[in-house]
């Protein structure tokens, strides 16, 4: 890991980050990386498990350091938190507003229209039960009756 997670912590004039103990919001920084690197396919599960147990038993900022020297640091360019899933979100309602009113070609035939279809027959459905419900009533043993007399006396 480079010296920019770890070190940022440190200001100019303090000890070296090898006088310095490290906490488990450190240790927890350096977890993410590692299996960050994982999912990239840079590292092994074995490699990552025997990672994740020197990391257990660092007790120095200079031991986590060297648990991640080989891989690369987080992209600080890179947006993070919710940022990129809106803007996916946006991008994709674009794309489909875009294709809705006609200026782009549909990606797949028939596709969006079976979705639209079956995504109203999921809706009708749902109403059909809660008018069901609404109408029958519930009660804690199952329907509760209605009160309509059915003339049989």
């Amino acid at each position: 890991m480079s010296e920019s997670v770890l070190g940022a912590t440190l200001s100019a004039g303090s000890t070296t980050a090898e006088g310095i103990r490290c906490s488990d919001a450190e240790r927890e920084q350096v977890r993410v990386v590692l299996y960050a690197a994982a999912g990239e396919g840079r590292l092994t599960m074995d490699e990552v498990e025997e990672r994740l147990a020197r990391i257990e038993a660092a007790r120095f900022r200079h031991e986590l350091t060297g648990v991640t020297a080989d891989l690369p640091g987080p992209d600080r360019n890179e947006p993070n938190g919710w940022r990129p899933i809106l803007a996916a979100a946006g991008r994709n309602l674009a794309a489909d507003l875009a294709v809705l009113l006609g200026r782009a070609p549909e990606p797949a035939p028939g596709r969006r229209r079976l979705l639209l279809a079956l995504t109203v027959l999921i809706g009708l459905l749902i109403t059909a039960a809660l008018v069901v419900g609404a109408v029958h009533g519930f009660a804690a043993d199952g329907f509760e009756p209605h009160g309509i007399d059915d003339g049989r006396g």
